[in-house]
């Protein structure tokens, strides 16, 4: 009877251990739920850049193709002006 109980006990704690192993384990349960999240958030940060993306992408091809569009750039980054035009630069808070 004795080496019974003895198996018993054995059996429990490897369970135990077993179930230990699979929750926190380096591949378990609460490593999943982390990896889990992370890979959620970096796949809204991916659509946020792809969105991102883009819309550069569509500002460079308006600059490769349409004139107004570089006109309105220069324009607004370099404050070129047409003959006749005049600026004014209005004081920075």
């Amino acid at each position: 009877m004795e080496g019974r109980k003895l198996a018993t006990v054995a059996a429990a704690a490897l369970a135990l251990g077993m179930a230990y192993h699979v929750v926190f384990g380096a591949n378990g349960l609460t490593v999943y739920e982390q990896k889990r999240q992370d890979t959620h958030r970096l796949n809204l940060q991916m659509q946020e850049l792809q969105q991102e993306n883009d819309l550069l992408t569509g500002h460079v091809n308006r600059l490769e193709s349409d004139p107004n569009a570089i006109e309105h750039q220069a324009r607004e980054e370099l404050g070129y002006t047409r003959p006749g035009e005049v600026i004014y630069a209005l004081p920075s808070k």
